[in-house]
């Protein structure tokens, strides 16, 4: 979850202003970079137990992580709140944690997915070192195996209690376990226009659900096999009153541009909170064009500056999110190669021009009602989920190819001559095998582990590499099981 805009505080006069903000952070082609976010839930290696804030007795606790990324790895201090340091920072890197200490690291606006590769490999090893020292592992999945948001410890810091609040007051009952339980991997991308933003914002919306089952990581909740391929997927659904989780329609809209973005969430998506220094305060619903009147009954006679402007689109949790740049919501997160596969996927297929039009032709017939179906479905049944005559596997597939096409034309070679494609390949395995990371898992609770989902931290430890292009147990699905839901 993103803290508050630092950007521009200047005030906000007119709408036009907010049209400009956007119009401004268009950036030219040769410009574009990407940049990766993802979120690890930490545990205690001895006992599988969560990891808490502050340490007890002996063991160690977050506090106890960022002090020494501090002291051993020279990560600067960041935001504090009440006196604690809230996050810590080096080389336009971040280490943020979200509101039951799902480990965030924020990647650094970068060229090429093999600068993202190579800051991934150097950042989660400093990490690991540090989390070993302290008897803490970190988990590459997409949502917590075994513990609910009722029993998991939670993050201070006052926007995270806003939230928790807001979900209370509004009755909004799965909402705890979705902020509590769920880590993803994201990716932001820049758009150089209007026009250009808006066929990338179709595309990336109507294949979030095609990621959704390639990224599928997410078979186990509350200690059981859920019996799904991405539970975080389908629990995030809609979900927080209609702000999270959703497929933005309105992008979809004949005239569909920045203004009319504006207008949405101007008015049509209430204000959820504001700003005053670090703490976030309930704003009570109300639209933001009250905020920039003036007439916000939680600030009176306070108007709006653009970095209110920002923090308010920051609680709009559409699968992608328009903000100065897109950012890609749809994935579980999952094992180092699975983080440095999704820029690959996006960047193959948004920012080359012609894979861009290709996967717009693909996608451009499909219905409001096509592209919700998919929503709901992916995270239940993934890649064996049927439309439109064919199956997600073989739509997967052909994103894929699109893919892998965009990447070989932009031409970004690494110091061995090889191009940003070699970062597809786990993806090749799973599109071509009809298994993805949700299924090797459910294979291995109901085999070699004997049905002891415990045995999921050992595997899904980033200390022990899970990899599937390196597991000798990774195999594709007898034929006859392609295509059937698993319930």
């Amino acid at each position: 979850m993103s803290g508050p805009g630092k950007k521009s505080a200047k005030p906000i006069t007119c709408k036009g202003d907010l049209i400009a903000w956007f119009e401004q952070g268009a950036v030219p082609a040769g410009k574009k970079l990407l940049g990766v976010e993802h979120e690890k839930p930490p545990f205690y290696l001895r006992d599988h137990t969560p990891v808490p804030f502050q340490g007890a007795a002996r063991r160690k606790g977050i506090a106890d992580f960022i002090a020494a990324m501090i002291d051993d790895h020279g990560w600067d201090a960041g935001e504090e709140e009440n006196g604690i340091i809230v996050d810590i920072r080096k080389n336009n890197v971040s280490w943020t944690f979200e509101p039951a200490l799902q480990m965030e690291t924020g990647g650094a606006p970068l060229r090429s997915v093999h600068q993202i590769a190579r800051e991934t490999d150097r950042v989660m090893k400093e990490s690991i070192d540090v989390c070993q020292q302290m008897g803490i592992g970190m988990l590459a999945l997409g949502y917590h195996p075994t513990h609910t948001a009722a029993n998991l410890p939670s993050m201070p810091k006052s926007r995270y209690q806003m939230i928790g609040n807001y979900i209370q007051a509004n009755g909004f009952h799965t909402a705890a376990d979705m902020v509590a339980c769920t880590a993803t991997v994201q990716v932001n991308l820049g758009y150089g226009s209007e026009q250009e933003m808006v066929k990338m914002l179709r595309v990336s919306l109507a294949l979030q659900p095609i990621a959704a089952a390639l990224f599928a990581n997410s078979p186990f909740a509350a200690g059981r096999d859920t019996g799904m391929q991405s539970y975080r997927s389908h629990l995030i659904r809609d979900n927080m009153g209609g702000r999270y989780g959703f497929m933005l329609p309105i992008a979809f809209d004949e005239g569909f541009g920045f203004e009319m973005f504006v207008d949405y969430a101007l008015k049509e998506m209430p204000l959820m909170g504001i700003y005053k220094g670090c703490a976030f305060l309930d704003a009570g619903g109300r639209p933001f064009h009250e905020f920039i009147d003036g007439k916000l009954a939680a600030a009176p006679g306070q108007k709006a500056t653009l970095a209110d402007w920002q923090n308010h689109l920051n609680t709009i949790w559409s699968e992608v999110r328009l903000r100065r740049f897109l950012e890609m919501r749809g994935a579980d997160n999952g094992p180092v190669e699975m983080i440095k596969a999704l820029p690959a996927f996006w960047a193959g297929l948004l920012y080359d021009p012609q894979a861009l039009d290709d996967a717009y032709e693909m996608i451009r017939d499909w219905t409001e009602g096509q592209r919700d179906y998919l929503r709901a479905q992916t995270p239940v049944t993934g890649l064996y989920t049927p439309f439109m005559g064919t199956t997600v596997q073989d739509i997967a597939k052909n994103a894929l190819a699109l893919s892998q096409a965009g990447l070989q034309r932009r031409g970004l070679l690494d110091a061995k001559g090889n191009d940003e494609s070699i970062y597809l390949e786990p993806l090749h395995a799973i599109a071509d095998s009809g298994v993805n990371w949700a299924e090797h898992l459910r294979r291995r609770l109901q085999g070699e582990w004997n049905g002891d989902l415990t045995k999921v931290f050992k595997a899904m430890n980033y200390a022990n590499a899970p990899s599937l292009l390196r597991d000798s147990s990774f195999r594709p699905l007898p034929a006859q099981s392609i295509g059937v839901p698993r319930r």
